[in-house]
């Protein structure tokens, strides 16, 4: 329940700082750290409207899709401590929650009718089953250094004493801040910041939401940065530090993912739509590499 409150914290900030990155990098003093924030509760405090060609499916998907987040965020461990709803292979469900959420995103977007949305729809599933593998031999790498399944006992046996484990866990969260970028359409992938529907991914599949379901999305995006960034922060967290410290930690590793993420987005070209499968391809070849270090580390150990 510890990260569950954590990120629901995180997230209050989270988009804010990016902003705030952004604006002083292009010279500008730029919003309030809050001001996504308002303008969320502005949306909160307006109706839905529906157009007349869409089903109940374009009706409930934004509430499908923060929930499946909220209960993806039940799964984050915190730094070893207990986890109400961990099990062996959570982490499974963990990525199937998220996924779960996104499918219905997708089946809006098409449930419009509209061949832009539907066009953003068909990316953005060609981008989530190609980051697939990635995710999973990422927590396969960690799970096989530490002998367990359950991303609570993984996190809790973490060791990163070793200068081998230290060299695995830096190319492990070069991949999370990668996998977190693709997973919620920011940069080189999408641009969120982009108003020429041929090019857009998340924005365009949005455009017919509005008022309170569109805050549900803008929530959602948001929870999920701050789920990625809690997961770089149970790299870098000692299990036997006093919780304040660890809270410390914590919040730091969040800023500092904020920041990197808006460093860049503010230098970071967007990469061409026909590039992108190839660039998200490489990820699961470097977790690859990762994953066969993680053999050899072992085989070494076992000597």
């Amino acid at each position: 329940m510890i990260s569950f409150l954590l990120i629901l914290i995180t997230a209050l900030f989270f988009p804010g700082i990016i902003l705030r990155i952004k604006s002083i990098t292009s010279g500008r003093k730029g919003p309030d750290i809050l001001q996504p924030w308002k303008n969320i509760l502005i949306l909160l405090r307006k109706s839905s409207t529906f157009s007349s060609t869409t089903s109940y499916i374009f009706q409930i998907a934004p509430v499908i899709y923060i929930t499946t987040i909220i209960c993806a965020m039940l799964l984050m461990p915190f730094a070893g401590y207990k986890l109400i709803f961990g099990f062996n292979g959570d982490f499974i469900l963990f990525a199937y929650l998220l996924a779960l959420g996104k499918f219905f995103f997708i089946l809006s977007a098409m449930d419009t009718g509209s061949s832009f949305e539907g066009m953003g729809a068909n990316r953005e599933a060609l981008y989530s089953m190609l980051v697939e593998p990635a995710f999973f031999i990422l927590i396969g790498t960690i799970a096989l250094l530490t002998g367990y399944t359950s991303m609570q006992e993984i996190f809790a046996n973490l060791q990163l004493a070793n200068h081998y484990y230290f060299i695995i866990s830096i190319i492990l969260i070069y991949l999370l801040i990668q996998i977190a970028m693709i997973e919620n359409s920011r940069m080189p992938v999408d641009d969120p910041k982009t108003h020429l529907e041929l090019t857009m991914i998340h924005e365009v599949m949005i455009l017919d939401h509005c008022g309170f379901d569109l805050a549900l999305i803008q929530i959602g995006t948001t929870l999920k940065f701050a789920i990625y960034g809690t997961f770089i922060a149970n790299f870098v967290i000692p299990v036997n530090l006093p919780i304040v410290l660890q809270l410390s930690i914590y919040f730091s590793t969040q800023i500092i993912f904020a920041a990197i993420i808006g460093f860049l987005e503010s230098f970071r070209a967007r990469k061409k739509l026909m590039k992108n499968p190839q660039f998200i391809v490489s990820l699961s070849s470097i977790a690859l590499v990762a994953f066969i270090l993680s053999l050899l580390l072992l085989h070494q150990m076992l000597k």
